[in-house]
């Protein structure tokens, strides 16, 4: 059977949180007979159930019964669901596809696809390439693990247009002809290692993006890590590399303090780093990124540059939340890992007070040991990571606990001095005291305001 061919097959698709109704809803008008499936019940999640139903999608709710596999043609499920739970086990063993949502939205995207994955800097990277893109003209949809799901755009954008999706190493796990034109890989560091056997699973995870493609598409890579570049002898795609430490024959490097392009034979300066207006070196690493994939498609410097010079990041990443008393308070929410504290940590030449924890990940903090001691003046440990963080930070800083972000931001601002910035980066999921990490963030920002209002009418 032809992937793709789903008029009148039966399509199960496995957990209905956003990519779960956006993937079944496209199921459902590319004509498949759509069964969704969900551990919570209908009284749950109301508005799914209205939504889904109006569109002809019956919904088995509370768990996933023996039956939902009989006479299924294909079986999607959401990043979330892992790959051993019993119901994808019994379709495994009955020959039945396993795919996600990523590659069910492939199946109708008309338009190149460019894919961006990596240990850190995703969100931020594939957030830039559409501002970059839709600064040259493209139509460009932006999607994936960066908040909309491919699923909701992949059949609506034109053939000249552009998709640039975020995917993470669950997406990847559940690719069988996903193929992006310009796949990214911009680092690797351990992360995830509740989820898989050991670092090595995690990595060929990631790899994948690189599986469907040929000679005819390109493969940006990091050369300035070697996990990312060890791989390169098993792609098929044109390497195009980029660093931020040295000059490259072919890529896109830094140059004394000039973003430079060296590509089929042209060079050409496109940026002084100065102008760059997101902190920190891992930020220039993903701008290299951004601009290995722009040159490729050709856009044009001076539009590339005005971008650039605009471009401030996104939310919940080093995102500047407000200046209070000279103390200048960061949502950095979206680092659920040690590395992007890393990276946070070097961002910033004040003095810091750090707010960490959360949900940890089968993480080893003991790398944090090194930039804690150099640039944190003082600790707060939240969540349900608080007792491993201490434990592995200890007589290295200060470390106080708080129960809450309202609690922790109070802690922070008693303890700072002008100059001092405060940093939300947390090394840790939150999914022990909230959804996302949007919510953190969320929570952190409401905290802030709260004290910034307190002392303004104080």
């Amino acid at each position: 059977m032809s992937l793709g061919n789903v008029r009148k097959k039966k399509c199960v698709v496995l957990g209905l949180a956003s990519s779960g109704v956006a993937v079944a809803s496209l199921l459902a008008r590319k004509g498949a007979e759509v069964v969704g499936s969900d551990v919570l019940t209908k009284e749950q999640l109301p508005e799914t159930a209205e939504k889904l139903e109006r569109q002809g999608v019956h919904i088995e709710w509370g768990g996933h019964p023996d039956t939902l596999l009989e006479g299924a043609e294909y079986v999607v499920i959401s990043p979330g669901v892992p790959q051993n739970v019993p119901v994808v086990q019994r379709a495994h063993e009955r020959g039945i596809p396993v795919v996600g949502e990523i590659e069910v939205a492939s199946w109708f995207c008309r338009a190149p696809i460019i894919a961006v994955t990596g240990s850190n800097g995703k969100t931020t990277t594939t957030a830039l390439l559409g501002e970059l893109f839709t600064g040259d003209g493209w139509v460009v949809t932006v999607a994936g693990n960066i908040g909309s799901p491919f699923s909701d755009s992949a059949d609506s954008i034109p053939p000249e247009g552009i998709a640039v999706v975020e995917v993470s190493s669950f997406q990847l796990e559940t690719i069988v002809a996903f193929r992006p034109e310009v796949s990214v890989l911009l680092n690797l560091s351990p992360d995830h290692l509740d989820r898989y056997a050991g670092y090595e699973a995690y990595v060929a995870a990631k790899a994948r993006i690189f599986e469907n493609q040929d000679e005819r598409d390109v493969a940006v890579l990091n050369a300035d890590d070697s996990g990312v570049m060890g791989l390169a002898g098993q792609i098929s795609a044109k390497i195009v590399p980029f660093s931020i430490a040295r000059d490259l024959e072919e890529g896109v490097f830094v140059s004394g303090g000039v973003l430079t392009a060296r590509l089929s034979g042209q060079e050409e300066q496109m940026c002084s780093v100065e102008e760059i207006r997101v902190p920190g070196p891992h930020n220039l690493s993903n701008v290299a990124a951004a601009l290995a994939v722009s040159k490729t498609k050709g856009l044009g410097t001076s539009k590339l540059r005005k971008v650039l010079r605009t471009f401030a990041g996104v939310e919940h990443r080093l995102e500047w939340v407000a200046d209070v008393g000279g103390i200048a308070f960061i949502n950095d929410s979206k680092a659920t890992n040690v590395v992007s504290v890393q990276c946070a940590l070097q961002s910033f030449q004040t003095p810091i007070i750090l707010i960490a924890g959360g949900r940890e990940k089968g993480t080893d903090f003991g790398p944090l040991r090194r930039s804690v001691a150099e640039k944190v003046k003082l600790l707060i440990l939240m969540g349900e990571a608080a007792p491993k963080l201490r434990h592995a930070l200890s007589g290295v800083v200060e470390t106080v606990e708080a129960g809450s972000m309202e609690e922790a931001v109070d802690k922070a601002f008693q303890s700072a001095r002008e100059g001092d910035t405060v940093l939300l980066s947390p090394a840790c999921a939150s999914f022990d005291m909230y959804h996302n990490y949007e919510e953190r963030g969320a929570r952190f920002k409401d905290a802030v305001r709260r004290i910034r209002d307190r002392e303004h009418h104080g």
